[in-house]
C-alpha cells in the first residue's frame, strides 16, 4: 500500500511540473536511442524482411502498423481538444504541430493501407513501437501546445526547417512507392530498388524520414524535437545499414557506389 501511495505521489509531482517531466522524457529518449543503436549492432529488429519467431505472437503487418502509429496522431489531437493549451493559438506552433500530424496521418491512414503482403510483426517490436508512439505523441504534441516558444527561433531556421521537413517527407513517400512497386502482381522475392534517392542510398525511405525530424528540430529548436530526431536516426540508421549489407550479399550486381543511409557519407 505504501508503495502505491509513493507511486501516486511521484506521478502527481511529475504532472505538476510537466515541463520538467517532458525534459526527463526527452533524456529517456536519448538513453533509449543509445541502447537501440548499440543493440542493433548485434541483432536485426525482427520485423519486415527480418521477421522471425521467438518474439511473441505474429500480428498482421497492416494491423500492426496502423495500431502502433495511431497514438502519435490521436494523442496530440486529444490534448488540443480536451486540455488547456496556452500555445495552441500561436501560428508557428500550429504549423509545427500540423507537420507532425501530417506525417502521422500519412503513416497511419495511408501507408498502412498501401502495404502489399507485408510480413507479420511479432508482438515485442509491435508493443515497443506502440509505447514509443504513445509517449512521443504526448511529448511532441504537449510541448508544442503548452510550452514551446517558437518566437525565439530565427525566420531562417524556421522556414529552412519547414523546407527540410517537406523534402524529407517527399523522399520518404516516394521511396515507399518505389519499394511497393518493385514486384508485379503474383511475384515473390526481393529486387534492387532504383530511382529517386535509391540511386544514392539503400535506405532512401529511412533517409527521408530522418530528414523530416531533423527539419522539425531545426524549425522548433526545442529539446523534445531534437531528442526525437536523434532517436529516429539511431533507430532506423542501423536498419538502413543492415539493408545495405543484405542487398550486397544477395545481389552480385548491386550498385557499388551506393551508400547505406547518408548520401556520399555512410
Amino acid at each position: 500500500m505504501a508503495i502505491a501511495d509513493d507511486a501516486k505521489s511521484f506521478m502527481q509531482t511529475l504532472l505538476q511540473n510537466e515541463a520538467q517531466f517532458m525534459d526527463l522524457l526527452s533524456y529517456i529518449f536519448l538513453f533509449w536511442a543509445l541502447s537501440v543503436i548499440v543493440s542493433l549492432q548485434y541483432v536485426r529488429a525482427p520485423y519486415g524482411r527480418y521477421s522471425r519467431g521467438g518474439w511473441g505472437v505474429q500480428i498482421p503487418g497492416k494491423v500492426a502498423w496502423f495500431v502502433q502509429e495511431l497514438p502519435s496522431f490521436v494523442v496530440p489531437l486529444y490534448l488540443a481538444v480536451f486540455t488547456d493549451c496556452p500555445r495552441a493559438g500561436e501560428k508557428r506552433n500550429q504549423i509545427a504541430l500540423s507537420l507532425f500530424l501530417l506525417h502521422y496521418f500519412q503513416r497511419t491512414f495511408v501507408f498502412s493501407c498501401l502495404i502489399k503482403g507485408g510480413k507479420p510483426t511479432p508482438l515485442v517490436p509491435f508493443v515497443l513501437a506502440f509505447i514509443f508512439c504513445l509517449l512521443n505523441g504526448y511529448l511532441q504534441g504537449g510541448h508544442l501546445l503548452r510550452y514551446a516558444d517558437l518566437s525565439t527561433v530565427s525566420d531562417f531556421c524556421f522556414y529552412a526547417g519547414i523546407l527540410i521537413f517537406l523534402v524529407g517527407m517527399a523522399i520518404n513517400i516516394y521511396s515507399d512507392h518505389v519499394l511497393r512497386n518493385l514486384r508485379k502482381e503474383g511475384e515473390k522475392g526481393y529486387k534492387i530498388p532504383y530511382g529517386g534517392m535509391f540511386e544514392y542510398v539503400s535506405g532512401a525511405n529511412f533517409f527521408g524520414e530522418s530528414l523530416e525530424w531533423i527539419g522539425l528540430a531545426v524549425m522548433c529548436g526545442t529539446f523534445p524535437t531534437l531528442a526525437f530526431a536523434i532517436f529516429t536516426a539511431c533507430n532506423i540508421g542501423p536498419r538502413a545499414c543492415q539493408h545495405h549489407r543484405w542487398y550486397q550479399e544477395k545481389f552480385d550486381d548491386y550498385p557499388r557506389n551506393r551508400k547505406a543511409f547518408i548520401p556520399f557519407i555512410l
